[in-house]
């Protein structure tokens, strides 16, 4: 294996990506696991944090959270789930544009065989973002989801049902039990149902959010999941709905656009130190795993690879998202 790794690096906000060299660290930890990637995904925080100086990032940073790949080296702890050759894939929070990215066992799982690279990477970051959304106890605290669910006779809104979110979101609240309802655009009508979402309203209509909270007081509704789009059109609908239902926002939250009445809270920023903990049996350790290899998860969003290959292509995708894409992830190959 080279000793040099290359990284793709964020010096400041508003500038394009430097591709600089360093040393491989072969020092793992026991829980950590080495891959020599194949594939990233391109993710709207990845566009966010390389234009917008955040406060509550240091630059110069490595970007980067989605990468699928081959096990190159395993901590002694990781070792009982991995092997040196493994196909995996895994979730990064940034430092993932790299050639070797070190990677937690526990956001770590093994690629199905049927599988590619490109395809697997389009879930880590989504998956973990939407989990927790759905599942944490800080949030919506829905049960987990299960291959075999049993209907719990109520209701979950998907606002961005399209979106890399918002498609995960469906699948896993289905697989909870729940009767989904989503928005999209009505170019995206066939892809979201055929995620399972059981009914869905054009979000470009004039009348959606009255259409969408009728829709929800025909039954008891477990909670608003705001995957995309406006907060405040997510804040409008739970306010002319009876039942006012909980909001978690993947997207922060500007108090002066909640209602009186209305509770929303934004997904990341607001919880636990180790806000994955919890939802771990549902994503890489449990369900969504098995899920997977049996089959039953389909791939979404659908990944969209970008013609030009390795690091290089990284700012190429980048800039490519920031024209706007709409249902499929960007993945950059490495050949």
């Amino acid at each position: 294996m080279a000793a040099t790794n290359r990284s793709v690096w964020q010096d400041k906000a508003g500038v394009p990506g430097v591709i600089r060299e360093s040393q491989i660290s072969f020092k793992l930890k026991d829980h950590q696991v080495l891959i020599k990637v194949r594939a990233w995904a391109i993710n709207p925080c990845d566009a966010m944090i390389q234009d917008n100086p955040l406060p509550f990032f240091k630059y110069p940073i490595i970007l980067g959270q989605d990468v699928s790949g081959t096990v190159e080296a395993v901590g002694s702890g990781a070792a009982t789930d991995f092997k040196v050759g493994d196909r995996v894939f895994g979730f990064t929070a940034n430092n993932g544009f790299q050639d070797y990215v070190i990677l937690d066992r526990k956001f770590t799982a093994k690629i199905p065989g049927s599988l590619s690279y490109a395809q697997v990477a389009v879930f880590p970051l989504c998956l973990t973002t939407c989990s927790v959304s759905l599942f944490s106890k800080s949030y919506l605290g829905l049960p987990f989801p299960t291959l075999n669910p049993i209907p719990t006779n109520k209701s979950i809104l998907v606002w961005g049902g399209s979106s890399a979110c918002g498609s995960n979101g469906i699948q896993l609240g289905k697989a909870a039990g729940f009767r989904v309802i989503a928005t999209c655009s009505a170019s995206n009508f066939d892809f979201v149902k055929s995620l399972g979402a059981d009914k869905v309203f054009d979000r470009h209509s004039p009348t959606v959010i009255d259409d969408v909270a009728a829709e929800l007081d025909k039954g008891v509704c477990a909670g608003i999941y705001m995957a995309a789009g406006s907060v405040t059109e997510a804040c409008q609908v739970a306010y002319k709905s009876k039942q006012k239902p909980f909001i978690a926002s993947t997207n922060p939250v500007v108090p002066e656009d909640v209602p009186e009445g209305v509770t929303v809270k934004f997904t990341f920023g607001t919880g636990d130190n180790d806000p994955f903990a919890e939802t771990i049996p549902i994503t890489f350790g449990g369900y969504f795993r098995d899920a997977l290899h049996k089959g039953v998860y389909k791939i979404a969003p659908t990944p969209q690879v970008v013609s030009r290959k390795g690091l290089d292509g990284i700012q190429d995708a980048l800039d490519i998202f920031k024209k706007g894409v709409s249902s499929k992830k960007l993945i950059v190959e490495v050949e």
